[in-house]
Protein backbone atom coordinates (compact mmCIF):
# COMPACT_ATOMS: atom_id res chain seq x y z
CA UNK A 1 0.00 0.00 0.00
CA UNK A 2 1.36 3.34 -1.16
CA UNK A 3 1.75 6.07 1.30
CA UNK A 4 -0.84 8.42 -0.61
CA UNK A 5 -3.79 5.54 -0.05
CA UNK A 6 -2.40 5.48 3.54
CA UNK A 7 -3.23 9.05 4.17
CA UNK A 8 -6.56 8.88 2.39
CA UNK A 9 -7.94 6.12 4.78
CA UNK A 10 -6.47 8.24 7.56
CA UNK A 11 -8.04 11.50 6.77
CA UNK A 12 -11.12 9.90 6.02
CA UNK A 13 -11.30 8.38 9.43
CA UNK A 14 -10.08 11.44 11.41
CA UNK A 15 -12.79 13.21 9.26
CA UNK A 16 -15.48 10.93 10.26
CA UNK A 17 -14.39 11.09 14.10
CA UNK A 18 -14.07 15.27 14.09
CA UNK A 19 -18.02 14.87 12.49
CA UNK A 20 -19.13 12.90 15.66
CA UNK A 21 -17.13 14.60 18.08
CA UNK A 22 -19.07 18.02 16.62
CA UNK A 23 -21.97 16.85 15.79
CA UNK A 24 -22.05 15.49 19.59
CA UNK A 25 -20.94 19.00 20.71
CA UNK A 26 -24.01 20.43 18.87
CA UNK A 27 -26.48 18.24 19.94
CA UNK A 28 -25.36 19.04 23.44
CA UNK A 29 -25.83 22.90 22.99
CA UNK A 30 -29.08 22.45 21.08
CA UNK A 31 -30.86 19.74 22.99
CA UNK A 32 -30.04 20.21 26.82
CA UNK A 33 -32.66 22.98 28.06
CA UNK A 34 -30.31 23.45 31.33
CA UNK A 35 -28.03 25.44 29.02
CA UNK A 36 -30.45 27.81 27.58
CA UNK A 37 -32.21 28.95 31.16
CA UNK A 38 -35.74 28.47 31.94
CA UNK A 39 -38.70 27.27 30.20
CA UNK A 40 -40.12 30.43 28.72
CA UNK A 41 -44.06 29.05 28.81
CA UNK A 42 -45.47 25.77 29.81
CA UNK A 43 -48.52 23.78 28.70
CA UNK A 44 -50.84 22.35 30.52
CA UNK A 45 -52.19 18.64 30.32
CA UNK A 46 -54.41 16.19 31.79
CA UNK A 47 -52.79 13.55 34.16
CA UNK A 48 -52.21 10.53 31.60
CA UNK A 49 -52.82 8.42 34.60
CA UNK A 50 -51.54 7.10 37.94
CA UNK A 51 -53.85 9.10 40.62
CA UNK A 52 -52.29 8.64 44.24
CA UNK A 53 -55.66 7.21 45.14
CA UNK A 54 -55.33 3.70 46.21
CA UNK A 55 -57.38 1.58 43.96
CA UNK A 56 -60.95 0.02 45.22
CA UNK A 57 -61.04 -3.21 46.87
CA UNK A 58 -62.25 -5.96 44.49
CA UNK A 59 -63.97 -8.90 46.38
CA UNK A 60 -62.28 -11.52 44.61
CA UNK A 61 -64.41 -14.44 46.07
CA UNK A 62 -67.77 -12.73 44.77
CA UNK A 63 -65.81 -11.71 41.26
CA UNK A 64 -64.29 -15.43 41.37
CA UNK A 65 -68.17 -17.04 41.89
CA UNK A 66 -69.52 -14.98 39.36
CA UNK A 67 -66.66 -15.51 36.47
CA UNK A 68 -66.91 -17.83 33.02
CA UNK A 69 -64.09 -20.49 33.35
CA UNK A 70 -64.49 -20.11 29.48
CA UNK A 71 -63.18 -16.74 28.95
CA UNK A 72 -60.73 -17.74 31.67
CA UNK A 73 -59.04 -20.40 29.33
CA UNK A 74 -59.25 -17.47 26.76
CA UNK A 75 -57.63 -15.22 29.38
CA UNK A 76 -55.02 -18.45 30.11
CA UNK A 77 -53.43 -18.58 26.19
CA UNK A 78 -50.93 -15.82 27.19
CA UNK A 79 -49.90 -18.33 30.42
CA UNK A 80 -50.29 -21.27 28.36
CA UNK A 81 -46.56 -20.18 26.74
CA UNK A 82 -45.15 -21.41 30.54
CA UNK A 83 -47.63 -23.58 32.32
CA UNK A 84 -49.45 -26.38 31.40
CA UNK A 85 -52.93 -27.97 33.10
CA UNK A 86 -51.91 -30.92 32.42
CA UNK A 87 -49.55 -32.35 35.12
CA UNK A 88 -46.43 -31.43 33.39
CA UNK A 89 -44.19 -28.85 34.06
CA UNK A 90 -43.16 -26.62 31.47
CA UNK A 91 -40.78 -23.27 32.01
CA UNK A 92 -43.07 -22.57 34.53
CA UNK A 93 -44.55 -25.28 37.14
CA UNK A 94 -48.10 -27.07 36.42
CA UNK A 95 -51.13 -25.32 37.22
CA UNK A 96 -53.48 -27.75 37.38
CA UNK A 97 -54.54 -27.97 41.22
CA UNK A 98 -53.10 -24.67 41.84
CA UNK A 99 -56.07 -23.82 44.34
CA UNK A 100 -54.98 -24.13 47.86
CA UNK A 101 -51.91 -25.99 46.94
CA UNK A 102 -48.82 -24.34 48.70
CA UNK A 103 -46.80 -21.63 47.37
CA UNK A 104 -43.29 -23.55 45.65
CA UNK A 105 -44.41 -26.96 46.54
CA UNK A 106 -44.11 -29.08 43.44
CA UNK A 107 -41.28 -31.38 43.74
CA UNK A 108 -38.76 -31.68 41.36
CA UNK A 109 -39.10 -27.85 39.68
CA UNK A 110 -36.69 -25.71 39.97
CA UNK A 111 -38.38 -22.40 41.79
CA UNK A 112 -37.00 -18.93 41.66
CA UNK A 113 -35.60 -17.78 45.48
CA UNK A 114 -38.54 -15.04 45.38
CA UNK A 115 -40.85 -17.83 45.56
CA UNK A 116 -38.75 -20.45 47.26
CA UNK A 117 -39.00 -17.98 50.24
CA UNK A 118 -42.55 -17.27 50.36
CA UNK A 119 -45.03 -19.45 52.61
CA UNK A 120 -48.63 -19.87 52.44
CA UNK A 121 -51.05 -21.52 50.34
CA UNK A 122 -52.57 -20.18 46.81
CA UNK A 123 -55.57 -18.80 48.16
CA UNK A 124 -57.99 -17.26 45.45
CA UNK A 125 -57.22 -13.73 46.83
CA UNK A 126 -53.02 -14.60 46.73
CA UNK A 127 -53.38 -15.84 43.21
CA UNK A 128 -55.18 -12.20 42.34
CA UNK A 129 -52.86 -10.41 43.75
CA UNK A 130 -49.62 -12.47 42.30
CA UNK A 131 -51.51 -12.73 39.04
CA UNK A 132 -51.89 -8.65 38.67
CA UNK A 133 -48.19 -7.94 39.68
CA UNK A 134 -45.78 -11.16 39.84
CA UNK A 135 -42.64 -9.10 40.42
CA UNK A 136 -44.29 -6.54 42.97
CA UNK A 137 -45.51 -9.69 45.05
CA UNK A 138 -42.54 -11.58 44.78
CA UNK A 139 -39.69 -9.61 43.80
CA UNK A 140 -37.14 -11.38 42.06
CA UNK A 141 -39.17 -14.14 40.97
CA UNK A 142 -37.93 -15.24 37.50
CA UNK A 143 -41.60 -14.99 36.06
CA UNK A 144 -41.26 -12.41 33.28
CA UNK A 145 -44.94 -11.85 32.63
CA UNK A 146 -46.47 -8.33 33.37
CA UNK A 147 -49.33 -8.99 35.31
CA UNK A 148 -53.49 -9.21 34.20
CA UNK A 149 -54.20 -5.49 35.51
CA UNK A 150 -58.58 -6.17 34.77
CA UNK A 151 -59.92 -7.77 38.35
CA UNK A 152 -62.12 -10.04 35.89
CA UNK A 153 -59.17 -11.01 34.10
CA UNK A 154 -57.73 -12.65 37.00
CA UNK A 155 -61.12 -13.89 38.23
CA UNK A 156 -61.59 -15.64 34.83
CA UNK A 157 -58.50 -17.14 35.19
CA UNK A 158 -59.08 -18.50 38.30
CA UNK A 159 -62.46 -19.70 37.67
CA UNK A 160 -60.65 -21.61 34.79
CA UNK A 161 -58.00 -23.18 37.15
CA UNK A 162 -60.39 -23.88 39.70
CA UNK A 163 -62.38 -26.20 36.46
CA UNK A 164 -59.30 -27.87 35.61
CA UNK A 165 -58.80 -29.00 39.56
CA UNK A 166 -56.48 -31.70 39.78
Amino acid sequence: MDTMTLTKIAGGLFGAWLIFLLGKWAAEEIYHAEAHGEQSYVIEVADAGGSDEPEEEVDMMALVSSADAGDGEKVFRKCSACHKVNGEDGVGPHLDGVIDRQIASIDGFGYSGALAGLDGQWTVNELSAFLANPKGYAPGTSMGFSGLKKPQDRADVIAYLQSVGG
